[in-house]
This record gives C-alpha cells, sequence and structure tokens, in this order.
C-alpha cells in the first residue's frame, strides 16, 4: 500500500463511492500502485473482472474515490472480514493509494477515515490491513494516526497451483449448505 505526503492542501478531498463508470481510472491507478509496490508481474486486473468484483451480482469488495478538484487523486478497496476471538465485524483494507501529486494533501486521511466510517456505520469494531515493510512513507503515515503495528501476525497466501491442489485435496468437494 502506497500512501500520501507532498503537496500543499487547497481544499479538503471529495471522498466518494465509486461507480461502475469509475473502472478505467481504478485499474489505472491500480498499475500505478503496482508500479510503485514493483509488483507490476502480478497485476492481471481487467475491466470486466474488476467491474464484476465491484458492482456485480455478489460483490467482493467496495472503492472509495478520493478527488482533488477535478482530478482523481487516490482510491481505496476493502471489503468484510470477522473475527471468531472477538465476535466481531470489520473491514481489510486492500489498498490505499494516492497519486504522487496528491500525496501530503490529506488525501490518505481523508480515505482512511471515509473507510473507518464505513466500518463503523456497518457495526464493525475493526479496521486492519498490511503494509509492504519497506515502504516507509506508508509505514511512518500509519504511525501518525495511531495505527498499531501487528509485528507477531504473518501474512500467509495460496494462490494458483498451490491453491488448486489443496481444494483437490477436500475429501467432499464444495462446502454443502446445511438443510
Amino acid at each position: 500500500m502506497a500512501s500520501a505526503e507532498h503537496a500543499e492542501p487547497a481544499a479538503p478531498p471529495l471522498v466518494r463511492a465509486a461507480t461502475a463508470a469509475d473502472v478505467p481510472v481504478l485499474l489505472e491507478m491500480f498499475s500505478e500502485l503496482a508500479r510503485y509496490e514493483r509488483l507490476e508481474h502480478l497485476l492481471a486486473a481487467t475491466e470486466q473482472r474488476l467491474g464484476d468484483a465491484l458492482f456485480g451480482e455478489r460483490p467482493a469488495a467496495a472503492a472509495l474515490l478520493a478527488e482533488s478538484g477535478v482530478e482523481v487523486a487516490g482510491y481505496a478497496v476493502f471489503f468484510p472480514t470477522f473475527s471468531s476471538f472477538l465476535v466481531i465485524q470489520g473491514v481489510w483494507l486492500e489498498d490505499l493509494y494516492v497519486r504522487p501529486a496528491h500525496r501530503g494533501a490529506g488525501v490518505g486521511r481523508a480515505l482512511l477515515a471515509a473507510v473507518a466510517a464505513h466500518v463503523r456505520a456497518c457495526g464493525g469494531e475493526r479496521l486492519e490491513w498490511s503494509a509492504l515493510d519497506w515502504n516507509e512513507l506508508a509505514l511512518g503515515f500509519y504511525r501518525r494516526i495511531g495505527a498499531q503495528t501487528m509485528n507477531e501476525w504473518i501474512t500467509h497466501r495460496l494462490v494458483g497451483e498451490d491453491l488448486e491442489r489443496l481444494a483437490g485435496a477436500a475429501a467432499a468437494g464444495p462446502i454443502a449448505e446445511r438443510r
């Protein structure tokens, strides 16, 4: 995740829910974030897949856009989570990205505050995300807003062939609905 740090604030950014018409600009910013995080080789998003994920029959995530004047300055993508130990709902912030020209102008804070307000409005009690360990710009921003670093947790991931192999080991196939 990238964050914000250098422009002069003119007016507070406007944060709004993304619409299907915003899919192309979201993809542009996904590409910018992938370049910044040195992960371009992993970018496989398409307009169709993103449109379905955000606005299809069963949305997997939601997105907010921050606008500064007539420019789209950044975005946040997030989805619901649940804690079994605390029995609370929350949100996982998948991306928080602010375009370089708008960093330091409050765009990152405005996006994060809007996501936090969404969490509270939906009855959630926790907002979590990850950041690359080398991204000091983002890490410093998160420290300044009071975020706790969870050093004791290590993220794990199964994707592609590894996920297929494990899924293939399921005894009964897909989970049956309870009757």
